[in-house]
């Protein structure tokens, strides 16, 4: 068996273990290591989830009448007759110590404290019900990472209304595929943005968003003092105490969407207790993240991981937020603004990570990062290869987290686990109360070999709803429909004898050369070995014949040529520490691999394209004009 990569020093000084404890001692069972304890949550999850509730420290205006009703699966109510509020819970915190520190690529640096923050958001609601807001209405904001953002969610929440945001980076249709469908009573945007050295103007965007929207607007940014509402004066007039509408569990909190690469992006509904309970147990136990941590993600406000580093106010963390390019003003900064902050817990990605490797980058060496305990990583995949740079290049004492879920459940099905040790490539168990199983194609468990993500039991962040779905029938088709009573995710992993997990990719996404079921994960964590290609992508094309054609789409580093030499180690990398199956039946060099604005390959979309097929939304690309090399060339390969 191969070493761990890094084996926890103290475990018995994390929340995870006190839980164990806790739980042992309430429940008379005995739970040695966390699989014990993670048999048991799955086995009783009423139990799990009742006794996590009363160990979260999460304040309920009225208690649940039951544990759940509904159901089996599909249809379970959560804690009916529990009334509470999502931004109660993450404003509980008072005092002079930071709750957000402020950054962004121009060096820009402003703190906002615990009792700061409640001022500024108790300012915000008065505007907000000045403007008619409601319990239930819809709150939407076209913002940076910045403070503004994290003040408008809670202001919005705190009052029962339901927020939705994404990031300044959307074009004008982008914006109304998401906000269109909701329609909003106020829109809070920003007048302009910043990002790799350049400041993007957004006034004729926002006019077009209000026109269409029709929403009472506000805006934040030089410019601001024009308009009716502006998010300077709004925050300037003193209002005391925020307000706390205590709402039912399940409650609508929060509207995310789906990437929507390949149709309009669906609406998907999170209320206020699922959010709670399943962040609090992610950062708290999983994360081991508490007050006087220092938490920071990279991410924008378009994606579910800043919902995510938000709910860290709610365990006594003081969050970073980073606004602008991770690699400005030089290719370290990020690692340069976790030695000023004392970050505890850093979030970033395989992709940042890949890019640090290549750079030849020395975190460690360069910064002190002595108070770094965890290093976060999603949005794809984290190949053995990241793990190992992360552990030499940036910090031998952190443990490196790979988490995966997504942001149909707003978290994770499999993440960190802080009393076990990390091994190499793989995530390292499934989460707390997550009946997470790989099931083949007769629907049955499996081990050590590849199968399909699915969820066996029901979960309290599973969505509330789709938007516009009255009769729930899309939110059936999306997760209930291929596997009747269980949740299928449409991702492909393998479990590992030892409980860790390996995604492979999307199983929508699947490679099934010759009958044989091919992760694409598994060909392009290989292809990251070739020192020479910075970036890929593979698809699986039909044949004439039926069967499915694999090819491979690579980017090679600068000043490098895809020529005969460097295709054949490629293919001799893959051939080696994988089967021949998995070597491609063609490699092609690209100008960009396309990518969604968080990053995630789009092996679907490119395949659409490639086949004929229309793509519906190309506003999801973080980068559409990369699809564009493959529209011109669809039927050529």
């Amino acid at each position: 068996m191969d070493a761990p990569l890094w084996v926890p020093p103290t475990p018995e000084r994390t929340q995870m273990d006190a839980f164990r404890r806790f739980a042992a001692s309430k429940t008379g069972h005995h739970f040695p290591d966390y699989d014990a304890l993670w048999q048991w949550s799955v086995r009783d999850p009423d139990a799990f989830w009742s006794l996590w509730l009363e160990r979260s420290g999460i304040a309920l205006a009225a208690p649940p009448v039951a544990v759940r009703s509904g159901g089996p699966f599909e249809g379970t109510v959560w804690f009916p007759g529990a009334r509470l509020n999502l931004a109660g819970h993450l404003l509980r915190f008072r005092g002079e110590a930071p709750a957000l520190i402020a950054r962004d690529e121009a060096g820009r640096r402003s703190i906002v404290t615990r009792d700061g923050l409640r001022q500024a958001v108790a300012s915000v609601q008065v505007a907000l019900r000045r403007a008619g807001v409601q319990p239930g209405d819809r709150v939407a904001a076209v913002l940076p990472h910045r403070e503004e953002a994290v003040v408008a969610m809670l202001a919005t929440v705190g009052l029962g209304a339901i927020w939705s945001s994404t990031s300044p980076d959307f074009g004008t249709r982008g914006v109304l595929d998401r906000f269109e469908q909701i329609a909003p009573k106020v829109l809070i945007v920003t007048t302009s943005s910043r990002y790799g050295g350049r400041v993007h103007d957004h006034s004729a965007r926002n006019s077009e968003l209000e026109h269409a929207l029709g929403a009472q607007l506000i805006t934040v940014g030089s410019g601001g003092s024009t308009t009716p509402w502006s998010w300077e004066e709004i925050v300037t007039h003193a209002a005391g105490e925020p307000h706390i509408e205590a709402m039912p569990f399940d409650a609508p909190a929060a509207i995310l969407y789906s990437s929507g690469t390949t149709g309009t992006p669906k609406g998907i509904v999170h209320g206020h207790g699922g959010i709670l309970l399943q962040h609090t147990k992610e950062l708290s136990l999983h994360g081991d993240v508490g007050e006087g941590d220092v938490l920071f993600y990279f991410t924008t406000a378009g994606w579910m991981m800043w919902n995510w580093q938000v709910s860290g106010l709610g365990v006594g963390a003081s969050l970073v937020l980073w606004d602008g390019s991770p690699v400005l003003p030089r290719s370290d900064a990020l690692y340069e603004m976790a030695a000023e902050e004392r970050v505890t817990h850093f979030g970033t990605s395989p992709k940042f990570v890949s890019m640090c490797a290549q750079e030849a980058l020395e975190p460690g060496r360069d910064h002190d990062l002595s108070h770094l305990r965890t290093v976060f990583s999603t949005g794809s995949p984290l190949p053995a290869e990241g793990f190992v740079w992360l552990h030499e290049h940036v910090s031998k004492a952190a443990q490196i987290a790979s988490i995966c879920g997504g942001t149909d459940l707003i978290g994770c099905f499999m993440l960190g686990v802080p009393t076990e040790p990390v091994y190499a490539g793989e995530i390292q168990r499934r989460g707390l109360g997550m009946a997470v199983e790989a099931f083949d194609d007769e629907g049955k468990p499996v081990r050590g070999r590849a199968g399909e993500l699915v969820c066996t039991k029901p979960f309290p962040s599973m969505p509330v709803a789709f938007w516009n779905d009255p009769e729930g029938r899309r939110y059936h088709d999306a997760y209930f429909a291929q596997i009747p009573g269980v949740w299928h995710h449409g991702d492909y992993v393998e479990i590992t004898d030892r409980g860790g997990v390996i995604v492979l990719g999307r199983s929508d996404a699947t490679l099934n050369p010759g009958g044989v079921r091919i992760g694409t994960a598994e060909i392009l964590r290989q292809v990251e070995l070739v020192s020479e290609i910075a970036d890929a992508l593979v698809v699986g094309l039909p044949t004439a014949d039926g069967d499915v054609r694999v090819v491979l789409f690579v980017v090679p580093r600068p000043g490098v040529i895809l020529d005969d030499a460097l295709s054949a180690t490629i293919r001799s990398t893959i051939r080696r520490n994988t089967t021949p199956r998995h070597v491609p039946a063609a490699i092609h060099d690209v100008p960009a691999i396309p990518r969604t604005r968080s990053g995630k390959t789009v092996e679907i979309a490119v395949t659409r394209v490639l086949t004929g097929r229309p793509i519906a939304n190309r506003e999801a690309l973080a980068n559409p004009e990369a699809l564009d090399w493959f529209a011109d060339r669809a039927g050529s390969f």
